[in-house]
């Protein structure tokens, strides 16, 4: 097992302050890289700078709002599309925009869609569709004997780990067809050799569970570790509120992690 640490974040949905207390947290817990799972973008206020601080990333993964930012926010809810039609508008490049920001847009459009380290998969949403399949607790819940077709379907495209966000909801989907929040195992999952396994390792900007703390892994190539971290949640409320074209729903539901 290697001793080095990476920190996997996703659905950070720029919440400056969130993102920056995840990064404190995980260099102070020794965290050697971060890999980034996408919708760094999308509800927050702060996409430019949110983006800038992915720029040292070791690896940023396209999400459904990053998508949508560049190609068209179809199948959106009403609030979502609010915050994506803000956030293009904020983001996209026009003919006499300083060099900063054509760059920014081209780092943007340079997130790939999957990522493998050996017997690892990273990805947003889910292996038979990158950007936008959810893969939910409610996948699993009533699962009686046999795995249903689409768990089974995903899991014969997974290595051994697979890595994803996109739901907001942390927790470890099982090859017995289990789903265990973090709090259900201690927060520490360690897989057994030769085993499969689904980590959602939660939202960093927008948690949905419950928790308004950001959520995060760490990941040191056996066990993974589940991470919530304290944040300035008022702040993230307050500028979200100060500009008219973002959702107050958006801002709201950070005071209660829904």
């Amino acid at each position: 097992m290697s001793a080095d640490k990476t920190a996997v974040i996703s659905d950070i949905h720029a919440n400056l302050e969130a993102l920056d207390a995840v990064l404190a947290d995980g260099a102070r817990r020794g965290a050697r890289r971060i890999i980034c799972l996408g919708d760094v973008v999308g509800y927050g206020p702060n996409p430019a700078e949110c983006l800038d601080r992915a720029r040292d990333f070791a690896v940023n993964l396209m999400g459904n709002h990053e998508e949508a930012v560049l190609k068209g926010a179809y199948g959106f809810n009403p609030i979502a599309r609010s915050a994506i039609e803000w956030t293009r508008d904020q983001l996209r490049p026009r003919w006499h925009s300083p060099r900063d920001k054509r760059d920014r847009w081209e780092f943007m459009k340079s997130f790939a869609l999957k990522h493998q380290e050996g017997d690892v998969l990273y990805v947003h949403g889910s292996p038979r569709d990158p950007t936008t399949e959810y893969i939910l607790r409610t996948d699993v819940e009533d699962c009686f004997g046999d795995p249903p077709a689409k768990i089974r379907d995903i899991f014969a495209l997974i290595p051994g780990l697979c890595f994803v966000g996109h739901s907001h909801f942390p927790g470890v989907i099982t090859q017995d067809c289990e789903f265990r929040a973090p709090r259900e195992i201690a927060e520490r999952f360690v897989p057994a050799p030769g085993t499969k396994a689904i980590v959602n390792v939660g939202s960093v900007g927008q948690p949905r569970d419950g928790d308004v703390r950001a959520c995060y892994v760490l990941f040191d190539g056996g066990a993974v570790e589940y991470v919530r971290v304290a944040y300035d949640v008022e702040r993230t409320i307050s500028k979200i509120r100060a500009i008219p074209e973002l959702p107050a729903r958006s801002a709201e539901r950070l005071r209660f992690g829904t």
